[in-house]
């Protein structure tokens, strides 16, 4: 009863509030990832990465081409172009220069206004001191909660934890040059201040960065995440998808950075840094020491390797943190003009050896032993419209996997791609996260085509064709599969008012159900949306559509309405609702939702029912925000949802989102 007061009280203060304005980027962000299906954590990685950029913006002056790569809807031209800008002019003095950058389109100005700004002189300036950096530097706190207004089955009995998840962000930064913080993480029903966690949250991760210190092009301590070339070798990164890789052409990045995320799958642990050994040439060098969590067989050997980070219950605490991993690796940047070459070279040893279970097929192939090593060459050649690039890749296997790229832009309007890959079934790289359609850098061989028509604002058209071919087993398919995905984007703005469509046909062949004879598994997936927008209102009514044929025809749609309505510069309010009915679990629709920052909010809809979301976000005052968030799924086809330890015994679920964010 509590918690429901408290809950009250809170939504009857909100609209006092001082709220901050919408995040433009946000309708970005929906249109890459209500494509991406089936990758939860990359969703939610470039989520937070666009938060961390909306957060510490950068200095366009100052930029390194690193620095402008984090952005990841900017092609390789564009940056080139944006950095050629600076060069010839001696600086942006204002945002709105962004418009004389011939392949900067509309939508991308608009976008990039959030995450960047100008300052003329401060690249002029001389390194800031210590006492510069404690005394301008700003801080910022935000913790997050949810409170679910109801009992899984393992909240009573299973569950190691409460009900109740949260985390804790510290950022401190000064400019471009210094930044330090961290991150502490707690899921629902793993415990906290108790048992292993005895030091509180679950997953903590601190870091340190310095930049820009004479050499030293970045220095980071801590916990981090770095991708040279295509990911071949090494991307503890976010794969962004098709949709993305077409948005931005597929260009690759050689970046190393503080890791701030609440996941604790893809983080390095120990230093790393960059030096400028040459006008042309740098260095990277990373030395990790990190625990994992791993399955063990009988033997005490690794059976796999989890990437879950779920330690609710006695069983999934007893696989934190059952081996370790160390790493070392180096790569050698070469970047003169239009002409980048790139060398990488990675080793991985294992506290214990890898035994993976060889009777199942798929598995047949997979990296055995303790100790690892990769090694890759990339390269990228970039002209006016037109960019080749790629990295071929070997490790211990002996294996072979390479990646290529052509983008052309034909005319002002027209960018064309092509991706192609193979993977070897043989190669294997531990720590790889490359462009792929089955998930892995391994057993694949494929090509992307595709186009994207850009009119200004007025006109916007996506379109791709992806084939891909898996010459050995793979989960679901016992024998050489394939799979066909293609997808058409088409979004019309003309005022105020945008009409969009897209359209996506998925084909797989995958074994079916209790027999070893491969069958297609054809899924398409519709959306029809229109959206209005001015100084005060958004709003968009949006139609989603989903067929499957297995393991029988049946069909999904969703009526959804999204309301964003600040009448003055003090108030911000988010309203959504939903109306979904399908047929199985196979036709379920995905739609975004807005939450808190740093949070993903991506929910899946199968089953008949209601869904709405109601959210204030406030600015108390000049340093504090709170946002508040309370949304509700009713069912009318179940009288439980979910099953097992997170069975809820009835027909709908309320949350609570909290945010409170000190910034000074």
């Amino acid at each position: 009863m509590k918690e429901y007061l408290f809950a009250l009280i809170l939504l009857l203060i909100a609209p006092t509030l001082k709220a901050q304005q919408p995040h433009d980027w946000e309708k970005f962000y929906d249109e890459l990832a209500s494509q991406q299906d089936d990758n939860n954590d990359s969703r939610e990685e470039i989520f937070e990465i666009l938060s961390e950029l909306e957060e510490n913006p950068i200095n366009l002056n100052t930029a390194t081409k690193e620095d402008l790569e984090r952005i990841p809807f900017l092609t390789a031209e564009q940056i080139e172009d944006i950095q050629a800008y600076i060069y010839r002019y001696h600086g942006i003095h204002t945002l709105s220069e962004l418009m004389l950058i011939e392949s900067l389109d509309a939508t991308r100005r608009n976008l990039l206004a959030n995450f960047v700004y100008v300052q003329i002189d401060e690249s002029l300036r001389p390194y800031p001191s210590l006492h510069q950096i404690a005394t301008q530097g700003t801080h910022t706190l935000i913790g997050t909660g949810r409170i679910p207004f109801y009992d899984r089955q393992g909240d009573r009995n299973g569950y190691l934890g409460y009900k109740y998840s949260h985390t804790l962000r510290y950022n401190f930064h000064y400019r471009d040059y210094f930044q330090l913080g961290f991150v502490g993480s707690q899921d629902a029903g793993e415990p906290f201040f108790a048992q292993r966690n005895a030091i509180g949250y679950d997953h903590y991760s601190f870091y340190a960065e310095i930049r820009r210190l004479k050499v030293i092009e970045n220095l980071v301590v801590g916990r981090y995440k770095a991708n040279f070339g295509y990911g071949l070798v090494i991307s503890s990164y976010f794969n962004l998808g098709k949709t993305a890789a077409l948005s931005s052409l597929g260009r690759q990045s050689n970046t190393i950075r503080p890791y701030a995320s609440r996941s604790q799958a893809k983080y390095l642990q120990g230093a790393a840094a960059t030096i400028r050994i040459a006008p042309n040439l740098k260095l990277s060098t990373l030395l990790s020491h990190r625990p994992v969590d791993a399955t063990l067989n009988p033997d005490g050997t690794i059976k796999t390797l989890l990437k879950t980070n779920y330690h609710r219950t006695p069983k999934e605490m007893e696989r934190k943190n059952n081996a370790t991993q160390t790493l070392l690796a180096t790569n050698l940047n070469f970047q003169h003009n239009a002409l980048h070459i790139g060398a990488t070279a990675l080793f991985t040893r294992l506290s214990r050896q890898l035994s993976p279970d060889i009777s199942k097929a798929y598995l047949r192939n997979n990296p055995t032993g303790n100790n690892f090593w990769n090694i890759s060459l990339d390269y990228s050649i970039s002209r006016p419209r037109l960019s080749i690039a790629g990295e071929t890749a070997t490790g211990k296997s002996g294996g072979i996997a390479t990646i290529n790229k052509l983008s052309w832009r034909t005319t002002e309007t027209i960018s064309l791609l092509a991706i192609q890959r193979y993977y070897a079934y043989k190669y294997s790289s531990l720590l790889a996260e490359s462009f792929s359609a089955g998930g892995n850098t391994q057993n694949e061989s494929g090509l992307l085509i595709g186009a994207n028509y850009n009119l200004g604002s007025i006109l916007t058209i996506l379109f791709y064709t992806d084939y891909a071919y898996f010459s050995h087993p793979r989960f679901r398919a016992h024998t050489a599969s394939h799979a066909w995905d293609n997808m058409l984007s088409i979004a019309y703005t003309i005022k105020h008012i945008t009409i969009s469509a897209r359209y996506r046909l998925k084909i797989d062949e995958k074994d079916a159900p209790k027999t070893k004879i491969l069958t297609q598994e054809t899924t398409q997936r519709a959306r029809l949306s229109l959206a209005y927008s001015n100084i005060h209102w958004q709003t968009q009514t949006q139609f989603n559509l989903t067929h499957c044929n297995r393991p029988t025809p049946s069909l999904g749609y969703m009526i959804s309405q999204a309301i964003v309505w600040h009448p003055t510069d003090v108030i911000s309010l988010n309203t959504l609702l939903g109306y979904f009915h399908t047929d199985n679990f196979a036709t379920r629709i995905y739609i975004y939702e807005r939450g808190p920052r740093y949070t993903l909010n991506f929910p899946s809809f199968f089953g008949k029912g209601f869904h709405y979301a109601f959210m204030c976000t406030a600015n108390l005052t000049k340093h504090l925000m709170l946002l508040l968030k309370l949304s509700t799924t009713k069912y009318f086809d179940r009288s439980h949802i979910s099953s097992g330890l997170q069975q809820i015994d009835h027909s709908s679920k309320i949350d609570l989102d909290l945010q409170l964010r000190y910034k000074f």
